[in-house]
Order: C-alpha cells, then sequence, then structure tokens
C-alpha cells in the first residue's frame, strides 16, 4: 500500500503528466501544474526538487502507462511474430490511447527538449534505444525460435520499424488525419510476412 507522500506524488505525476506532454517543459508554467493538480506550487516542490525533476518524473510516468499498454497486447499471444503482429495493433490505436496522455511523451518530448532541456533528452534518447532493443531482441528470439530468417539483420528492422510508428503518429497528430498511422501499420505488417518471417 502507498504512503500518503506516495500517493501525493502519484496524484501530480498523474495529473501534470499530460500538460508537459501537451504544452512542453519550457510552456508547462507552474501556473497550469498547478491548475492541472490542485495543489499549490509549494505543495508540489514538497515532492519534487525542481520542474526538471517533475518534468522527467511525468516523462517516465507516461512511458511507463505506454509500456504496460504494449505488453497487455504483446502477452495474449506467444511466437514472436505474433508479437511483432500484436505490436502493430497496439500502434493502430495509439493516437486515441496517447491523447489521454497528452499525445506521444517520445515525438512530444523528444521535439520540445531538443534544444532546451539536455536532461530531458538524453532520457527520451535511452527510451527510443529500449524501445528498439526490445525489438531487437524479439526478432532475435523469432531467428532462435525459426519463424524469422536467419538473414534478417535486427537492428536495422528494430530501427525501420521503431522510425515508421514514429513517423506515422508524427504525421497522424499533425495532419489529424488516422489513415497514416493505419496505412503504416499494414505497411510494418506486409514488411514483417514479407521480410522476415520464415
Amino acid at each position: 500500500m502507498l504512503s500518503k507522500a506516495e500517493r501525493t506524488s502519484q496524484h501530480i505525476l498523474e495529473t501534470v503528466a499530460p500538460v508537459f506532454n501537451r504544452l512542453g517543459y519550457a510552456s508547462a508554467s507552474m501556473t497550469e501544474i498547478t491548475k492541472a493538480s490542485g495543489m499549490t506550487k509549494g505543495a508540489i516542490y514538497g515532492n519534487f526538487e525542481n520542474k526538471e525533476e517533475l518534468a522527467l518524473a511525468a516523462f517516465e510516468y507516461s512511458i511507463k502507462r505506454i509500456s504496460n499498454q504494449i505488453r497487455t497486447y504483446t502477452s495474449k499471444v506467444k511466437t514472436p511474430i505474433e508479437k511483432l503482429h500484436a505490436l502493430t495493433e497496439f500502434y493502430r490505436n495509439y493516437h486515441s490511447y496517447s491523447q489521454k496522455l497528452g499525445g506521444c511523451p517520445i515525438l512530444n518530448m523528444g521535439v520540445d527538449s531538443k534544444n532546451n532541456n539536455p536532461g530531458l533528452l538524453k532520457r527520451v534518447k535511452e527510451v527510443i534505444k529500449e524501445f528498439q532493443d526490445n525489438l531487437v531482441f524479439l526478432i532475435k528470439k523469432g531467428i532462435d525460435v525459426g519463424d524469422i530468417k536467419e538473414s534478417v539483420d535486427a537492428k536495422k528492422y528494430a530501427c525501420r520499424i521503431f522510425a515508421l510508428m514514429e513517423g506515422s503518429i508524427f504525421m497522424t497528430i499533425t495532419m489529424n488525419d488516422r489513415t497514416y498511422i493505419e496505412d503504416m501499420m499494414d505497411f510494418i505488417d506486409e514488411m514483417i510476412n514479407r521480410e522476415l518471417k520464415k
């Protein structure tokens, strides 16, 4: 069971993560943050040292929620190929899901922090690498069990899949048109079946 301090921190993260995600680190004012959380500036800084620590924690909170959702999708199937297809199924619905988080945290925080928050940018890059490494692991496992062709370059395909997913999220959000993400998930599924599947 969470302590009172842990419950307070959890409440702050749940309510301010979408603010940081939607507005970005620089534009998320303390007025917006206190309004979203329903707490005073002093109460927030009683739980987080400064705005940067809060922004990092909010980013981690959003990433954890996405990772948990991905695990829910991929745990329903067994083989590496099925798990890759489950991932595209998750991303087909990602735009609607991510709106609850204020948008895609990797995309939003990556772009926002590029020129004004080196610490946050460093963490975004680490998260991207973690996502890609998980794809590499899944593809290599598929090779090991005979689902995926031995000639497949796991790292190259992991980077391609991730870049195609994030690019389609950007286009879907920017153009307010779900067909970008739906078409790209179809393309990734075809690529998996044509180029990876044994």
